[in-house]
């Protein structure tokens, strides 16, 4: 299989130095390989999705000289391939859905019992409040339209391996220094630092970890190139991709680029946007050099 990068940014605002830093990665190294690199568009939250913003992604990363594949994937375009997903889930039992709301779950989580809320890769820890209800069986109308979440207790049954020196979890981690080489995780740290993450969101009919496992798949991604804090949702994704039969890519998990008192940069950052260096007579080159490229 040829090797295969992909930079599927969101249309929710101007990319900034840190998306310019991801993609021309990818490229290069797409590139350095005589391998494919491929766009995605994620655009599933339809409330902050806006065309103009898809438009300026494409001028921006043209600007910069990065080359892509055609027709681009749009995740919007994408939904019923979720839903198969989730039916698949559901009818193995996998799913059961949540009315917690996130002051419901904020408090739950920060009971005297438990202590302060523990934070995983999805925000604060799932308590579990919703999870001994009746599991949400297909064709099932769900609750104003009430958020799917996965039973990870049962999901990590299905992923354990007759010799148990296999963890449920293993993919290769090739850029980060303090986790560089093959990452395992075990069941114990997956229920107690993950719980049980929502794969349906509410309004949007999936959700950032279904779609991008899922999305990978199809576009043949072998190596996944993004920041690394993402690194700690990984372990979620290459779950799902047990669960649903799908190949596991390597992983390359970025430092981030920051501003100058440390904070890593974020689309509400228009100082450092693209499209701002542009107007401002920056070159490619410029931006390069700005990112250490």
């Amino acid at each position: 299989m040829s090797f295969t990068t992909r930079f599927a940014p969101s249309p929710t605002g101007p990319l900034h130095l840190g998306h310019a830093y991801s993609a021309i990665l990818a490229h290069d190294m797409a590139r350095a390989r005589d391998g494919r690199f491929l766009l995605r568009i994620e655009d599933i939250d339809r409330s902050r999705a806006r065309p103009e913003w898809e438009a300026q992604i494409y001028d921006d990363l043209a600007w910069l000289g990065l080359r892509w594949e055609t027709p681009v994937m749009r995740q919007s375009d994408r939904l019923p391939t979720y839903q198969t997903a989730l039916d698949d889930l559901l009818e193995r039992g996998l799913l059961y859905s949540c009315s917690c709301s996130r002051a419901d779950i904020a408090a739950a989580a920060s009971a005297p019992q438990e202590g302060a809320p523990l934070l995983g890769p999805d925000g604060v820890v799932y308590p579990g409040t919703c999870r001994d209800k009746r599991p949400h069986i297909k064709g099932d109308p769900r609750p104003d339209n009430a958020p799917l979440r996965l039973n990870m207790t049962k999901a990590l049954r299905l992923t354990e391996h007759s010799d148990s020196s296999t963890l449920p979890v293993t993919f290769e981690e090739a850029c980060l220094p303090s986790k560089r080489g093959i990452v395992e995780v075990s069941s114990a740290e997956i229920l107690h630092s993950v719980g049980d993450i929502v794969l349906a969101r509410r309004d949007m009919g999936t959700s950032y970890h279904l779609s991008v496992v899922l999305d990978d798949a199809a576009q043949g991604i072998t190596d996944v190139v993004r920041g690394a804090d993402l690194f700690e949702a990984t372990v979620i994704h290459v779950l799902l991709q047990e669960l649903l039969g799908l190949p596991t890519p390597a992983y390359h998990h970025h430092a981030l680029i920051r501003d100058d008192k440390g904070k890593r940069l974020a689309k509400r950052d228009d100082a450092r946007a693209i499209s701002l260096y542009r107007a401002q007579g920056a070159t490619p080159a410029d931006i390069r050099g700005l990112i250490g490229l």
